[in-house]
């Protein structure tokens, strides 16, 4: 491969992108390069590898054919109650349980149908659920005629989504105190809602210092900069070595030790990591625990967890320390969902945020009296979970508040699923996928990662200087370094190979690192790319060479 036709200012200039803004440029490069190639005039790109997207290619179908089944049962509900050509009415509670008995043995080829009845039959046995309630709460809720009641969540659909997290990401091994849950517009708007909400009740301020554990998800470095928080950012950096060359990724002790200042009112974690894809290490978790347990006990830890079920025995940092965590969990990634934008935000009852709201300063409780007194005439006692529901609709329109009724039906029948066999065997299968990528991905680059019981694998993070320093010795490394911007890998491999992936510096990681999603491309797709990778290093070091010579 040559040098890019773009130049270097130019490439220095566009780096300042989010590598999400970035990644722009990457495709147009990729697409012009894929429209260059013999017999490609005219065509499609599909053949452009973009390992830039997180969005997987593969899907659920059981619990979507459970949700399509229960919409034919719905519809029969509603035109029970009223017909008139196009027109149908509200189903009924009473009774409704035994009709749905009567139309699944009626429809035993409708698709979908026995999957409906397990997840149906497994709820009520499992969380002791009035079956009669439920499936109107169900069959109400797929035909989507009310506003969401209560606003947090529906009652049995909360139920069953505590049950999930409880089981994939606390191994069933939970606090004895309640996990509520408030369903939102998937991860991104819990994030969203979080932050905002704190800074609505004065738990955080602008300018406060607080924590992200880096690398991380782009957006938490971002709305920490936007100037709405201005907040004063300590990165807790995964910068250890499992070998000379080989990053291990995780956090060294005395980088989470800058935790225990007790200025640090806030640490954002995603586990396990995107990109580099492992789960927080039990040391890591019990560092942090013996934190908050002696130097730092109001830390406030927001932890999304949305790729915790491609590990094994996973345990969320919030199922250790509930008091302090606030943890976000979304269905996008595991089921193939990310259109349906399916997620939770979980807060125990007893909890700190709930404590500091109790003691804020007369002025401050005034204030917030004053904002949420249209609720309720004993506004202080609003919890921060009901809060959350308030202020992502302004507060005003906190009556027609919450998710969607439809979402919230297909995020039960995830739930349902996976706490059914067929959904275990599922999991295991979507875990053999990235795997397998990552396995071809290497073989293709003959790079080296660390091995790690702990990873999840969905991403993964690979640093090319170190790379560089593995194979050819910190001179090597030195040389691209001093000669190249640490994207220019990346416009070589999308203007000369047709590959896109993102910077890993955009995700505060190693400036020469690259983040390569698993999960959207086909398997072989990955051998492919490891190989343009490997083609990159030799001609690398070929210049290198060369001008040594």
């Amino acid at each position: 491969m040559s040098k890019p036709s773009i130049s270097r200012e130019e490439i220095q200039r566009l780096s300042k992108l989010s590598p999400f803004e970035l990644k722009g440029e990457f495709m147009r490069l990729a697409q012009a390069y894929q429209a260059d190639q013999p017999g490609q005039k005219d065509k499609s790109t599909s053949h452009m590898l973009n390992a830039g997207r997180g969005n997987p290619n593969w899907i659920a179908t059981g619990p979507r054919e459970a949700y399509l089944a229960l919409g034919h049962f719905a519809l029969s509900e509603s035109r029970r109650v009223w017909t008139a050509d196009n027109l149908g009415g509200m189903p009924e509670k009473h009774g409704i349980a035994e009709r749905y008995d009567r139309f699944a043995r009626s429809h035993p080829e409708l698709p979908g149908i026995e999957m409906l009845t397990a997840s149906i039959g497994l709820a009520v046995d499992r969380f002791g659920l009035d079956r009669e309630a439920f499936i109107h709460e169900l069959a109400d809720s797929q035909v989507g005629d009310n506003y969401p009641v209560p606003d947090r969540m529906l009652v049995n659909a909360e139920q069953i989504v505590r049950g999930y997290l409880h089981q994939e990401l606390m191994q069933n091994k939970q606090p004895a105190d309640q996990l509520d849950l408030f369903a939102t517009e998937g991860g991104t708007a819990a994030m969203c809602y979080i932050f905002d909400s704190l800074m609505k009740n004065g738990i955080l301020k602008k300018g406060d210092k607080i924590a992200l554990m880096v690398p991380v998800f782009t957006p938490y470095i971002e709305i920490a900069e936007l100037d709405t928080f201005d907040f004063d950012v300590v990165k807790v950096e995964a910068s250890n070595f499992a070998e000379t060359g080989v990053r291990g990724w995780r956090y060294p002790t005395e980088e989470v030790a800058k935790l225990e200042d007790p200025a640090v009112k806030l640490v954002c974690l995603v586990n396990p990591s995107n990109p580099p894809s492992l789960a927080l290490s039990q040391r890591v978790a019990d560092q942090i625990k013996q934190i908050v347990a002696t130097k730092n006990p109001n830390l406030l830890i927001v932890t999304d967890d949305v790729y915790g079920t491609f590990v094994n025995g996973f345990r969320t940092i919030a199922a250790d320390l509930p008091r302090n965590s606030l943890l976000v969990y979304s269905y996008s990634k595991h089921y193939g969902c990310t259109g349906h934008r399916l997620g939770v935000i979980g807060l125990h009852r007893d909890n700190v945020i709930d404590e500091m709201l109790a003691k804020l300063p007369a002025e401050e409780k005034a204030r917030l009296a004053k904002r949420y007194g249209t609720l309720t005439l004993e506004p202080e006692k609003i919890r921060f979970i009901d809060r959350l529901v308030a202020d992502s609709r302004q507060v005003a329109l906190n009556h027609t508040a919450g998710l969607s009724l439809p979402q919230q039906v297909q995020m039960t029948l995830f739930s349902l699923f996976d706490l059914l066999p067929e959904g275990q065997a599922y999991k295991e299968k979507v875990q053999a996928i990235v795997h397998q990528r990552l396995a071809l991905l290497l073989e293709g680059s003959e790079m080296k990662i660390a091995e790690d019981p702990g990873r999840a694998g969905y991403y993964i993070e690979l640093d090319l200087q170190a790379e560089a320093e593995r194979v050819a010795g910190p001179e090597f490394a030195e040389f691209l370094l001093k000669n190249y911007e640490p994207t220019e890998p990346l416009f070589r491999l999308a203007e000369q190979t047709g590959v896109v992936l993102l910077n890993g510096g955009g995700f505060d990681g190693p400036e020469w690192s690259v983040r390569v999603s698993l999960a959207n491309l086909d398997d072989l797709d990955y051998l492919k790319i490891g190989h343009h990778l490997r083609q990159i290093f030799l001609d690398y070091r070929t210049e290198w060479e060369q001008s040594k010579a």
